[in-house]
């Protein structure tokens, strides 16, 4: 079944991506939930129209997200966490307290953006996110995790 996505799929696609997914999977979930349409004829000519008229504003999106992405070159994040015996940390630090020390740092983006390698962080270290500022703009960021220090 081919389906035009109206909205990000985790996994599957971007919006105005034309997807081809089981029938059950389009039809019970993709469609009823607002993420997809079928992909007609004319809904695809409906769709490249529309492309080519956002090519251009698409360009400037691509443009402002490599400058936020340029900040982040050369950027030294630490993350500050409570630890016990060892390097090992009470409780652990995700995607949402790197998205807060970036929000620190001056460079605002949703906590849903950021993958941290691994998932949660329980250990201190030197550590290494993706952070997607636009589906081409991907940066790459790494971010130690010290200890707090004891008083």
């Amino acid at each position: 079944m081919e389906l035009i996505l109206k909205k990000d799929v985790e996994n599957l696609g971007f919006t105005d991506d034309i997807v081809t997914v089981k029938n059950g999977y389009g039809r019970n979930y993709l469609i009823p939930q607002g993420y997809a349409v079928l992909a007609t004829s004319s809904a695809k000519k409906v769709l490249a129209e529309t492309l080519k008229q956002r090519a251009f504003k698409e360009q400037k999106l691509v443009d402002d997200a490599t400058k936020e992405a340029d900040k982040l070159n050369g950027l030294e994040l630490k993350i500050t966490a409570k630890a016990g015996e060892g390097d090992k940390l009470f409780g652990s630090v995700n995607n949402a307290d790197v998205a807060e020390a970036l929000e620190k740092a001056g460079v605002s983006i949703e906590k849903k953006f950021i993958s941290v390698a691994g998932g949660n962080i329980k250990r201190t270290g030197q550590y290494e996110a993706k952070v997607r500022f636009h589906r081409d703009v991907i940066a790459s960021l790494t971010f130690d995790v010290v200890a707090e220090a004891k008083s």
